[in-house]
Formats: C-alpha cells, sequence, structure tokens
C-alpha cells in the first residue's frame, strides 16, 4: 500500500501540468450536425461491460485497464488521468478495488466530471482471512460476483447516465433494466447448473477472487492466495490443499486466466487432479476484445467450467 502511495503521489506531480493544459481545451466538442457522446471512463471489465450496454450508441466508453493486464497490479499514468479528467463520467468499482481512485479524483479539476462508485450500497461479505503474507481480514473486492451487485452497479452507473443526458433518460433506463434482466437469467442458470454437484468445494490455484460467487451458491471455497496475488502462498497453504484434495477426492483444481497458472499445476501435480480456468472477469485479453466478449459470456463459460469441475448433472 505504501508503495502506492508513493507510486500516486508522483504521478500526481508529473501530471499536474497535463491535468491543467487539458482541462484548459476542454472535452473535444462533436461535429456540426452530429450528435454529442457522453465520454465514460472506466477501470475494470465489469463496469465497463455495464457502461457500455446502457450507453450503447449514445456514449464512448472507454476501459483503462490494458488487455491482458492484471488488474490488481494496475497503476494509472499520468495520461490515464488526463483522460478521467476530459470525461463526462468516470466509473470505479470501490475503494478496496481502486484504492487510488480518491486520489486521482481530488486531482482532477473539471468540475463537471461525475464520479460513480459503483459499488456504493451493495452487499459486502465478512473480511477473508488467509496463512498467506496478506494482512488479516483483507476485504474482497470482488463484488460484482454477486449479481444482485452487480444490479445495483449497473443502477448506480445508469443514474450518471441519466444525470449528464437527462433528455434520454427513458433509452437509460430501458437498457438498465435489460441488464438487469440477463443478470437475473445469469442468476438462474447458475442456481440451476450448481444445484446437483458430485462436489460443492472449489479450490483455487490462485488469488481469493470468487469469494462471492461461491457464498451465493452454497459452494465452499479454498484459495491458494488471499485477495491480493501478490500474496504469495506459503508451504502450508500449499500443503493443506493437496490435503484437502486428496481427502475429498477432488478431481479439478482451478486456475485464474490471466495469471500464471504455476501454483495450480504445482498443486495439481502432487494430486490426480486435472486443471481448469475460472475468471473473475476483471479484465479481458486482446482476442476477447477483438470478439466482443461480455461479461455475461465470461460468466457462461465459468458455468461450464464449475459444472465440469464439480461433476454437475
Amino acid at each position: 500500500m505504501a508503495r502506492k502511495i508513493i507510486f500516486g503521489a508522483l504521478v500526481f506531480a508529473l501530471c499536474a501540468a497535463m491535468l491543467l493544459i487539458a482541462v484548459a481545451k476542454g472535452p473535444k466538442t462533436a461535429k456540426t450536425g452530429a450528435p454529442h457522446k457522453v465520454t465514460v471512463v472506466t477501470t475494470l471489465f465489469p463496469v465497463y461491460d455495464m457502461a457500455r450496454h446502457i450507453g450503447d450508441g449514445k456514449a464512448d466508453v472507454y476501459l483503462l485497464l490494458p488487455p491482458g493486464v492484471e488488474a490488481h497490479s494496475f497503476e494509472p499514468k499520468p495520461s490515464d488521468i488526463v483522460r478521467i479528467s476530459k470525461a463526462d463520467i468516470f466509473v470505479y468499482t470501490d475503494k478496496y478495488m481502486e484504492p487510488w481512485a480518491d486520489d486521482i479524483v481530488r486531482s482532477v479539476t473539471n468540475r463537471d466530471l461525475i464520479v460513480v462508485d459503483a459499488g456504493r450500497g451493495t452487499m459486502e461479505l465478512p473480511a477473508v482471512s488467509h496463512d498467506s503474507d496478506e494482512p488479516a481480514g483483507a476485504p474482497d473486492p470482488h463484488i460484482w460476483l454477486d449479481f444482485d451487485n452487480a444490479k445495483i452497479m449497473a443502477g448506480n452507473i445508469e443514474a450518471a447516465f441519466e444525470a449528464k443526458d437527462p433528455a434520454d433518460k427513458d433509452f437509460y433506463r430501458q437498457r438498465l433494466e435489460d441488464y438487469r434482466r440477463k443478470l437475473s437469467e445469469m442468476d438462474a442458470a447458475y442456481r440451476s447448473g450448481l444445484s446437483h454437484c458430485r462436489s460443492s468445494e472449489i479450490v483455487f490455484g490462485g488469488h481469493y477472487a470468487l469469494g462471492y460467487l461461491a457464498h451465493r451458491y452454497g459452494l465452499k471455497y479454498v484459495a491458494a492466495q488471499g485477495v491480493s496475488p501478490d500474496a504469495e502462498p506459503t508451504a502450508g497453504d500449499l500443503k493443506n490443499l493437496v490435503t484437502q484434495i486428496r481427502k475429498q477426492r477432488i478431481r479439478y483444481v482451478f486456475y485464474e486466466e490471466l495469471s500464471s497458472p504455476k501454483i495450480a499445476e504445482t498443486v495439481a501435480g502432487e494430486t490426480d487432479a486435472k486443471l481448469l480456468p475460472l475468471s473473475a472477469a476483471h479484465n479481458v485479453t486482446r482476442d476477447q476484445v477483438e470478439r466482443g466478449v461480455t461479461f455475461f459470456d465470461i460468466l457462461q463459460t465459468d458455468l461450464q467450467n464449475l459444472k465440469t469441475g464439480l461433476g454437475c448433472e
């Protein structure tokens, strides 16, 4: 955390002049006769997907996180801060997922910028604790993996669109309703698909990212790392996972996309377990961007892999 604070101070010092220039110039104006589009800057893929769906055709939505980059290690560049300052709306997840967001917001001088803490009003799980080198009690920031939370987040984003473009509020409300309907359908698919399984335990060779999903569907969940991917598992952590796999006769170990599968491979190598990927949907690869993959596409793939890994009927 100290490293991020120092980094933040340096970034703000370096980009102060850039911000003043950018704000002085103001946002680019639309060509004569062309309808104005709301410009939106988002931090992670889930809120990006929500914003681009709600603003469909009436907004230019930008994802700060470059394709393939692990979300927890992301630190904004001066050019990212300039982009935020010139936007109409800035959307981030919450203070736990993006601890740098508050400092950036305070540094922006664009008084017309609407800042959306998408996690405002969502349900929080109790803090998690691990035997890794991460401090005990670290909160789980992956709130979007509870679909009721995702609905609230989408609602917070839609409210910003209405505030910025009240003339099109009926359009944004309809798009929000459509997104929430899709979330309800996905929720029903998860409840049905995970209701009759040989195993109810997810063994995850990655950081603690699936707590909300496991809690929602009554699954047990054990991860090799803490909330942060930088929290290295101890030898005891790995030994406990191997023991758990053998004791429960678990057939699959899951690993997280966009991160090295080394830990999962190590654990699986000590047992007869096979490997399957799961994504917490923080981000997508460049190929997924080009294919137009959505949040729902990722969730559907996760569901299929969970059904295979847990032996669901």
